[in-house]
């Protein structure tokens, strides 16, 4: 291919060092990152006539238009750079895991005294011991729902005392164990969270014959209703294990095994967690960007992206097949642990190779189960937006939606929301919120007025390239919508139109208005609204867009409410000004978590000493 001159100049100035390399397309956008041993020859080597260049490189170098690089000191920081780059800006023409969301964990608050036990998406490094990551949220809470009929930690956020004189109704059903009462010591309840712990580690037989010295010393002592309480434990305990499939002798090595499969450009990894011998789990892990790229390729981002993540890292992680660059992936995932020893292996016999077999098996089932889903989605995602186009009397299919909200709790801290479909599906990138600025007073339609205003100013500054110097334009407002929906009736929708007029928009972008309660559908100029069938997918995707906006707008009204009540609390307090404020804010996010925490806690902020923060807890009792 011809090469620019600007490519053909950076191609001459490549340093033959190790290092990362970024390729840019013509917008500006990194599409591929990379790392090298030697920058040079690396770069280079993609622009050379060579037929060996598969589909998915001749793609990628004939977007590149511009190509950064960062020298390192050793492959390893390549590597971590390399990671680092390609979770921030997520390069189409890179393998990474499909959802760019951070994934849910397990997290036992070990720095309280009272440890709780709930779900996060960050891990801090805050006394906490996490477990994950989980595919979904949902696994998580099923996870603790079972975890918790026979580990009843504490889920209330009540100082505990023990001297409270009645305990809540969790207590009566057997969900807690009421430290509030006194009805546990300390030492008592932390021994339970110890034991949760343990399970989630694998190692249960410890538990379980702790709990059966302690039915049976109970039983010795007369304490039957104790003895039965423990025995139930056990029994529940036990029935969890039989769902556990005993896969090695316990002696073995704690182990993660990876399969993959893949279909038509999609591909997914099964991931098998084993501790202590026994098969605790699975999660699968959907990827893009993986076609064209051989297994080990796709297997080795995975592990980079994956680990990266991960509370925690096994003693070896079984694969089937073997991966570039293992020495270099092993000195990395022994960093993350600690300087602990971790084994990337290829078992070819035996009950380990059986594992990675069936981990592949399971892979492949579950990728076929969500093709057929995806598939499923597409239809109806395709037979809605087809069913709107004719409804609505648009000239093709509305691929791009947006809708338009507003939340504010009589006329205070309005907030503003959008959020964009795209074929169909959230894409949640593109949401925005606007807090209303112009308008005083519960005046929805002066403030749906002002929110298109924005959004279409920023649009007309996107296609002017008049943004604050520096700064990089907004892609959420570069597209108009193919339909533009406003919450409301007529109202709304004439000041919508008052706005697309401002712009000359009237003719380019279609609007309507959703009313809520018979889910009328109104034009402009037109007196009649349209009623969609009751099992229309049309309507359906209307309702769900709508309730969307709603959402979003609720959500994000209500957090600029908590933040003003928080930084009008703090206001108060001497030696609290806006750089600690806004710290607080960030760390904590509401005034009952401040109260609840402790002077240690506070003190982790950056700007508070440990008698500011006694001083903040004196404030807020």
């Amino acid at each position: 291919m011809e090469l620019s001159a600007h490519l053909s100049e950076i191609l001459k100035t490549l340093p033959s060092r190790p290092g990362c390399y970024l390729m840019k397309n013509a917008e500006g956008r990194v599409i591929y990152v990379g790392k090298a041993v030697n920058l040079r020859n690396r770069v280079r080597s993609y622009f050379h006539a060579d037929q060996s260049h598969d589909n998915k490189t001749r793609r990628l170098v004939r977007e590149v238009a511009d190509i950064e690089w960062i020298i390192v000191d050793s492959e390893l920081e390549a590597l971590i750079l390399e990671m680092n780059l390609i979770k921030k800006y997520r390069p189409k023409y890179n393998v990474r895991l499909k959802d760019d969301k951070r994934y849910p964990y397990i997290k036992i608050h070990w720095q309280e005294d009272f440890p709780h036990v709930t779900m996060t998406r960050l891990i801090q490094p805050d006394g906490a011991r996490y477990f994950g990551p989980f595919a979904s949220a949902w696994a998580v809470h099923q996870t603790l729902d079972v975890l918790r009929r026979v580990f009843p930690y504490l889920t209330c956020d009540r100082p505990i005392t023990g001297k409270d004189t009645r305990a809540c109704l969790y207590y009566d059903i057997k969900l807690c164990l009421a430290p509030c009462i006194g009805a546990v010591t300390r030492e008592e309840y932390r021994q339970m969270i110890a034991d949760l712990e343990s399970f989630l580690n694998g190692r249960t037989e410890v538990v379980l014959a702790r709990i059966q010295n302690e039915m049976e010393r109970a039983a010795e002592a007369l304490q039957f209703e104790r003895a039965a309480a423990l025995r139930d434990k056990i029994r529940a305990l036990k029935t969890i294990l039989e769902r556990q499939k005993v896969v090695f002798p316990s002696e073995y090595k704690d182990s993660d095994v990876l399969a993959l499969a893949r279909a038509d450009g999609d591909a997914c990894v099964q991931v098998f967690f084993i501790r202590g011998g026994k098969l605790l789990g699975r999660e699968t892990f959907v990827l893009e960007g993986a076609e064209d790229t051989p297994d080990a390729g796709v297997l080795a981002q995975f592990i980079q992206q994956f680990y990266s993540e991960a509370a925690s890292i096994p003693d070896e992680i079984l694969l089937p097949e073997q991966i570039e660059e293992a020495r270099i992936i092993q000195e990395w995932l022994r960093s993350r642990r600690g300087g602990q020893k971790v084994e990337i292996l290829t078992p070819r016999e035996g009950p380990p190779h059986q594992l990675v077999a069936m981990a592949a098996e399971n892979a492949a089932e579950t990728l076929a189960a969500l093709r057929a889903q995806w598939q499923a989605d597409t239809h109806r995602q395709e037979q809605a937006l087809a069913e709107l186009q004719q409804a609505l009397g648009l000239s093709h299919p509305p691929n791009r939606i947006e809708c338009y909200d507003i939340s504010n709790t009589q006329g205070v801290m309005s907030v503003g929301s959008m959020v964009v479909f795209e074929q169909g599906v959230p894409a949640r990138k593109l949401y925005r919120r606007f807090n209303i600025k112009s308008v005083q007073g519960p005046d929805d339609f002066a403030s749906m007025e002002e929110v298109l205003m924005r959004r279409f100013r920023r649009w007309q500054a996107y296609q002017e390239m008049k943004v604050t110097p520096g700064a990089k334009p907004d892609e959420a407002f570069a597209r108009l919508p193919d339909l533009l929906i406003v919450d409301g009736g007529k109202g709304q929708l004439g000041r919508a139109m008052a706005v697309l007029v401002h712009f000359g928009l009237q003719d380019r972008v279609p609007v309507i208005g959703l009313a809520k309660q018979e889910e009328e559908i109104f034009f402009p100029q037109r007196s009649e609204p349209l009623l969609l069938p009751r099992s229309s997918q049309g309507l359906f995707l209307l309702q769900r867009i709508r309730d969307e906006a709603h959402r979003f707008a609720l959500q994000a009204h209500r957090r600029r409410r908590e933040r003003a009540s928080l930084a009008s609390a703090l206001d108060a307090i001497p030696g609290i000004g806006p750089t600690r404020r806004k710290a607080l804010l960030q760390y904590f996010g509401s005034v009952d978590k401040i109260r609840s925490s402790s002077p240690e806690e506070l003190a982790r902020v950056p700007g508070i000493t440990p008698a500011l923060a006694q001083k903040i807890l004196a404030h807020l009792v």
